[in-house]
């Protein structure tokens, strides 16, 4: 069948993403395919367009998308026709009308949850899920730092960990973008632009932070270090500024004996059991208002370059999604 999707045949900027006419087959054995209703837009579609993370082109775009079964391939017993399910995942295709992907990735859609809010939250959720539970599991009284607290994965964060006593120290772009931070959850905010360790050391009597969630990279390594605790843990989860460059051990052992972990959302969620579990945990603090979907932007997806220029520009807040 015939359907309309965002192709890049080169990396580069957000200029290079075309929207095309596609041949869609019929799905495969252990296949669904996916009648997107809306496309999540998240800060890794563009590594994916950039060549940041490569894959062969030319290439389709996006990692999650929530919409309703419309074909099934052989042997598919995880969902049925008329289904309305959520992905996230590879290969990047979700930029478009229609898509074929693995059933036993699919995930069901729970009812009071719209399709818009499913592909806002499925990946930025899980990411902070892994993060809050996983990576560095905080608990009631720990202060952390989380970076770019006013985005997509922020939001969901500081959210998520006001309700577990967490104490999060926000950093953000705007003054605007303070107050948003704070009335999401964040106890304490502070503008990047800022010395950030040294504003950290000053909210926290000279101790520093249990724990840094940074998705800047390059550009805040470092201050996320020197914001640390003793035996403090940095959880770097992705490249906004560009990409850590290699350090050495022996910048944790000065700081006091401090961990760093570079995780993937996928490594948490590789079994259908775990990605259902995962899903289940989030959408049951969403399900009791302790985690707010906000969709602050919709584009067409016919502009997601636009979505693109924005998202980089840093002009959006919460999350985004564009609609076929």
């Amino acid at each position: 069948m015939k359907s309309r999707a965002i192709r890049i045949h080169e990396y580069g900027g957000p200029e290079v993403l075309r929207f095309e006419d596609v041949e869609v087959p019929d799905p495969g054995p252990g296949e669904a395919r996916i009648r997107h209703a809306a496309i999540g837009l998240n800060f890794i579609d563009t590594y994916h367009r950039s060549g940041l993370y490569p894959a062969p082109l030319p290439s389709g775009l996006g990692s999650e998308a929530a919409g309703t079964v419309d074909a099934i391939g052989a042997g598919v017993t995880e969902v049925a026709v008329g289904d309305r399910v959520v992905y996230t995942g590879r290969p990047a295709d979700s930029y478009s009308e229609c898509r074929n992907f693995p059933a036993a990735q699919l995930v069901p859609i729970p009812h009071g949850v719209s399709d818009e809010q499913a592909a806002a939250l499925l990946l930025k959720g899980l990411t902070a899920w892994y993060l809050l539970r996983r990576s560095y599991p905080a608990k009631r009284g720990d202060r952390v730092l989380l970076h770019a607290a006013a985005g997509g994965v922020g939001s969901l964060l500081s959210q998520w960990a006001a309700h577990l006593g967490v104490h999060v120290i926000g950093v953000v772009s705007t003054k605007a973008k303070a107050e948003m931070a704070r009335a999401q959850g964040c106890r304490d905010v502070i503008l990047a632009e800022q010395d950030v360790a040294g504003a950290v050391r000053e909210l926290t009597d000279g101790e520093g932070v249990a724990a840094a969630y940074d998705s800047v990279g390059k550009d805040t390594f470092f201050a996320s270090l020197d914001a640390l605790r003793p035996h403090g843990v940095m959880v770097t989860f992705g490249n906004a500024s560009g990409p850590v460059e290699p350090f050495a051990p022996a910048e944790l052992a000065k700081r006091h004996s401090l961990y760093v972990t570079r995780p993937v959302l996928f490594d948490f969620i590789s079994t259908r059991e775990a990605l259902l579990d995962a899903s289940a945990e989030l959408f049951d603090v969403v399900a009791r208002g302790i985690v707010t979907v906000n969709i602050r932007q919709r584009y067409p997806l016919r502009d997601a370059a636009q979505a693109h220029r924005d998202l980089e520009a840093r002009k959006t807040t919460g999350s985004t999604v564009l609609v076929p």
